[in-house]
């Protein structure tokens, strides 16, 4: 792989110029793509007195928790441990402005763990705009004290030296004007690891083989750079009993219609799916009393918990619309355009299905809740992004459950920077492998997954950190993905302000004891309970 390459510069701070028509800004730290893991490594920065840059590709931060509009993907002990303090306060002024302004029931005002939404798949359902707006208040401290946030800007190219990253061009969607942006440390926080390829650093994508890491869910062959996640484009649906929200028929309905994809036992727009533990066909009515619902699954607005009349309303990020006909990393503009737009018309296709095929007319499409004029997500929900080429690299038996046999927990990292729980979770992949599902033990976040083996200056924020395909699955969900950007954005500050590199924070004893106290008072657990049981 080519590096990009280019002079080196005075590192200023603050200066705004321009360079041969083309604007100029010079920071201490960049964070590209203000997903959930930007945004966090924004607001840990924010008493930094460092001057930071914020770029997002859209007119949202957060990511995952809004522009994706996933609801937050969490594990069992979130209300009382396994999160970092500042993704505890976001959680908690969600409850706070469902309490102030969402008309509650008594019972519900009251209840300490309120899950507004009601769906299951979360202790926290809730609306993706209203976590937009409480990501803007949350950072906008940060921006009253120098923050610049850029959004509607995506960079566009790299330039390098003496393995370093010297700068990198955004570009903003909105007046096509470009920015170099000159920064003594950048955070790649980008939903597909986009820095990684424009700055040379070195990186996998997709599928590694067994020969490589040893795992017992690796391929027998050589590596697929093919066998990506697929990817979802969520949408936010209401229900509207007697209502009739039929939209107008998708283009590609009739393809997707009769679309029976590879190793899928029925037909993709269907009511049933494989499960992934049993091996078998399971219904997942719209509609049901109990536990397999798909309405409720992802259920943001619950009618039962509000005084006034309330449209129920949930999230579309289900198997039925999971997309995995090609990867959108790796390929050219064109063919990341089309597949982009495909996975949109499936998801619409699930509705009109349903709408016509099913007679839930009733559906209808809230943009409300999705800030956008269709109702669709602002953006692709994003399962798996490039990966560094990394110091430590977290393989499938360093987490899962049955290569830890009788443990609680699995060995114990000598360096960690948070930790997290989720199941190995990987969604069907672009190149028709199946999913891959296990069970996990609550895991650590090693400071050697953010460090690359080689450019010194440049540090993952989000998914792109140094895990493997399958250890991706367990890595990349809200609170793990904050944790990462939190941890990814102090380590940039500590390095910063004691004249030090993150490979020697990784070997010096005396420099991770500082930094690990750093975690500490920034509220970072870095260790699970030992002596008792989750």
């Amino acid at each position: 792989m080519n590096r990009a390459e280019g002079p080196g510069f005075g590192r200023g701070q603050g200066s705004v110029g321009t360079l041969r028509g083309v604007t100029e800004r010079v920071c201490d730290v960049l964070i590209v793509g203000g997903g959930t893991g930007g945004t966090a490594a924004a607001l840990a920065l924010a008493d930094s007195g460092l001057k930071v840059i914020l770029t997002e590709e859209t007119d949202w931060i957060g990511g995952q928790l809004t522009a994706q509009a996933v609801p937050p993907d969490e594990h069992p002990w979130i209300e009382s441990m396994g999160c970092t303090a500042r993704y505890r306060e976001y959680r908690e002024r969600v409850r706070l402005r469902y309490r102030l302004a969402r008309n509650l029931r008594p019972e519900a005002f009251s209840n300490k763990r309120l899950n507004p939404g009601g769906g299951w798949v979360s202790h926290l359902c809730h609306d993706p705009a209203l976590g937009h707006e409480i990501l803007r208040e949350m950072i906008e401290p940060a921006r009253a004290r120098g923050l610049l946030l850029l959004l509607n800007t995506k960079p566009i190219s790299a330039t390098t030296s003496n393995d370093q990253v010297d700068s990198v061009i955004v570009r903003s969607s909105e007046t096509g004007e470009d920015t170099i942006i000159r920064a003594r440390y950048v955070l790649d926080a980008t939903e597909t690891g986009d820095l990684l390829p424009l700055t040379g650093t070195e990186y996998r994508l997709g599928a590694e083989s067994k020969s490589e890491t040893d795992e017992p869910n690796a391929l027998d062959g050589p590596a697929e750079t093919d066998n990506v996640q697929g990817i979802t484009w969520c949408a936010a649906i209401g229900w509207d009993p007697e209502g009739d929200h039929t939209i107008e028929k998708p283009r590609e309905y009739d393809f997707w219609l009769n679309h029976q994809p590879k190793g899928w036992p029925v037909k993709l727009l269907s009511f049933q799916m494989l499960h992934v533990q049993r091996g078998e066909l399971v219904d997942f009515p719209l509609f049901s009393d109990n536990w397999f619902s798909l309405f409720t699954y992802r259920q943001i607005v619950d009618p039962a918990v509000h005084t006034v009349p309330t449209e129920a309303a949930t999230i579309m990020n289900w198997p039925m619309n999971d997309y995995y006909e090609g990867t959108v990393i790796d390929v050219d503009e064109a063919t990341t355009a089309a597949r982009y737009e495909s996975s949109k018309q499936l998801t619409l296709s699930m509705i009109y299905w349903m709408q016509t095929e099913h007679g839930y007319k009733g559906l209808r499409l809230r943009p409300d809740l999705t800030g956008t004029k269709d109702g669709l997500a602002k953006s692709a929900y994003i399962r798996e992004s490039r990966r560094i080429v990394a110091r430590h690299t977290i393989r499938e038996q360093d987490v899962a459950s049955y290569t830890n046999p009788g443990m609680i927990l699995p060995p114990k990292v000598e360096r960690s920077v948070g930790i997290g729980a989720y199941r190995i979770d990987l969604h069907p992949s672009t190149n028709g492998r199946p999913t891959i599902d296990t069970s996990t033990l609550p895991f650590q976040i090693p400071l050697g997954s953010l460090i690359p083996v080689r450019v010194r200056n440049l540090l993952p924020a989000c998914k792109n950190l140094g895990v493997t395909h399958i250890t991706n699955g367990c890595y990349r969900l809200h609170p793990v993905e904050w944790n990462i950007g939190e941890a990814a954005g102090l380590l940039a500050a500590f390095c910063l302000k004691n004249n030090l590199e993150p490979t020697q924070v990784d070997e010096n004893p005396e420099a991770w004891g500082n930094f690990e106290a750093l975690l500490h008072r920034h509220g970072i657990d870095t260790d699970w309970p030992r002596f008792r049981a989750l």
